[in-house]
């Protein structure tokens, strides 16, 4: 397990190299420049689009636009936000949340091309019902030449859409919160236990398909981010004086990195704390990917600019703020220095020193709902990428392997899941952001179109 923990970094070592970071964050930028900033002038648009202000039953589509952002937030609000902030912090120090913002403002602009593409260029499966995502974008708007890349994207897809990340993140909460302090504790055993537990509640929503996995979204996501930001407020009030200080020091140290511990890139220890800030904002919005797009394909839409303002909310909602308020909680409870805990556990730790006694299980409960709504949306991406591979009769089968996973990613270490995953979201990435900048100037036309139509009602 060693020898392999040690194949996997160094391939996600890989896969994040110089070119990943040009074509994430420069071709991010180049489609921020390219549109001249004018879907930002338009988020009061987007919160009323996401209202349902504009929904109609008779647009094509399965879900509305509020359910297909809750099923993307469902996906990307959990423990990229909780446990990958952690990660982050605990090696890269304050510095590291500075690129996770930036990496949140670059990804606002690449949600909104790639969700305005999932419906704009839909296809159709082998069953003939419209589908929505990067591999459907890249064959209906570049052409079946580009089939390859679809296909790529897809088998990188079917990897990353596994829970294993989640799954061991929340297990490792349940044993630290719950099961060690009260002697329950067994090792091996305690994890499977919490792995067949998983097991049954994914089972019971993720078969029922996406009708179910976005209605039980929608309900679960908005209750836990609003329990989330009241904890974290809390802590913040006890902590005041502190506040000012971090958020300074969350700016100065971006760019001394006095605090980073981890390998150096491009010659020195900024380049690698700026490329641990883009790694764990992109796991946690997952902003060029190429994930989201499946669920904001799905929207019950004709307008395509629509679905892309209310995708563009996600990185504000998820990095601009959940990832901001807790990284503040670690910060100002002083537990990133006080603590060798690392991931979920030292997010646990600042939860327990901010509102001891309830602290610690209030943040439990957010966990495992998280944890577990990511789980019924993953295995959404997942069936799809199937579905595209080996036809929509076949995609079902993907949930056994899904459902596998969850035992996989209950019983192994943290490093190797976590680099297990960067791998295949790094692999992701390469055809998504390939086909939306290849594709952007249309989505630019349907944009001015769009926002000319609006000024003229």
């Amino acid at each position: 397990m060693e020898q392999l923990d040690k194949i996997i970094a160094e391939m996600s070592s890989l896969a994040w190299g110089l070119p990943l970071l040009i074509l994430l964050i420069g071709g991010g930028l180049y489609l921020l420049f390219r549109i001249q900033f004018l879907p930002f002038r338009y988020i009061g648009h987007a919160l009323n689009v996401l209202r349902g202000r504009y929904d109609s039953d008779e647009d094509e589509g399965e879900i509305n636009h509020f359910q297909a952002l809750t099923t993307a937030l469902s996906a990307t609000v959990g423990m990229g936000n909780i446990a990958g902030v952690a990660v982050a912090i605990a090696i890269g120090g304050p510095g590291a949340v500075f690129w996770m913002w930036v990496s949140a403002v670059i990804g606002m602009s690449t949600k909104f091309f790639t969700a305005t593409l999932a419906v704009l260029y839909r296809g159709k499966d082998s069953k003939g019902e419209v589908q929505g995502g990067p591999m459907y974008f890249i064959v209906e708007g570049l052409g079946k030449k580009w089939k390859p890349l679809a296909i790529f994207f897809s088998i990188c897809g079917l990897v990353g859409a596994l829970p294993v990340f989640n799954v061991n993140q929340l297990k490792q909460a349940l044993n630290d919160i719950v099961l060690k302090p009260a002697g329950w504790y067994t090792g091996f055993g305690s994890d499977l236990v919490i792995g067949f537990v998983l097991v049954a509640i994914t089972t019971i929503v993720i078969l029922g398909g996406l009708s179910r996995i976005s209605k039980t979204a929608s309900k679960l996501v908005p209750a836990m981010v609003v329990l989330y930001f009241l904890m974290v407020l809390i802590i913040l009030g006890y902590h005041i004086a502190e506040v000012p200080k971090y958020l300074g020091m969350i700016f100065t140290d971006a760019f001394s990195a006095s605090f980073f511990t981890g390998d150096s890139f491009l010659g020195g220890v900024v380049g690698g704390l700026i490329l641990l800030g883009i790694k764990r904002g992109a796991f946690s919005n997952e902003a060029g990917i190429g994930t989201a797009p499946m669920a904001h394909g799905a929207a019950k839409t004709n307008e395509p600019i629509r679905e892309g303002l209310v995708a563009m909310l996600g990185p504000a909602i998820d990095t601009l703020i959940i990832c901001t308020l807790t990284a503040l909680a670690i910060l100002v409870t002083g537990v990133w220095q006080s603590s060798d805990a690392n991931g979920v556990t030292l997010t646990a730790t600042a939860f327990q020193a901010g509102i001891p006694k309830i602290g610690k299980y209030a943040l439990m409960l957010c966990i495992a709902v998280f944890s577990i709504s990511s789980l019924f949306s993953y295995s959404y991406y997942g069936t799809k990428c199937m579905s595209f591979l080996f036809g929509a009769q076949n995609k079902n089968y993907y949930n056994y392997i899904y459902i596998a996973s969850i035992l996989v990613g209950a019983t192994t270490s943290l490093s190797m899941m976590i680099n297990l995953i960067d791998t295949f979201f790094a692999l992701m990435a390469i055809p998504t952001m390939t086909a939306t900048l290849l594709l952007a100037p249309r989505v630019i036309n349907e944009a001015k179109r769009y926002f000319s139509t609006l000024k003229k009602n």
